[in-house]
């Protein structure tokens, strides 16, 4: 099953990274439905109404494919919190 993303930050930073040409002002609730397939990540950009109404479980297609080398790290399931936590800030070498 596809995963959907609604935060607008995450939308904008996913798109910026990998280069695309977007325009969320013609989405009223913007949300990302995306699928990682190995080294890919395929996904669509949907209105929250309609995905709300079909449902997500429904989404069987995706409309572009790019690498994931080009995505952020959310998008694997990595936190950026947690490479944060590893920083010892009272180290000198910074």
């Amino acid at each position: 099953m596809m995963i959907a993303e609604k935060d607008k930050k995450r939308i904008m930073e996913f798109y910026e990274l990998s280069g695309g040409n977007f325009n969320l002002r013609k989405y009223h609730k913007p949300v990302l439905v995306y699928d990682i397939d190995g080294d890919k990540v395929r996904y669509s950009l949907w209105e929250e109404e309609i995905l709300n109404r079909y449902g997500l479980k429904n989404v069987d297609g995706w409309d572009h494919t790019e690498n994931i080398v080009f995505c952020p790290d959310w998008m694997r399931g990595e936190d950026e919190e947690d490479d944060l936590e590893d920083i010892d800030l009272d180290d000198d070498e910074l």
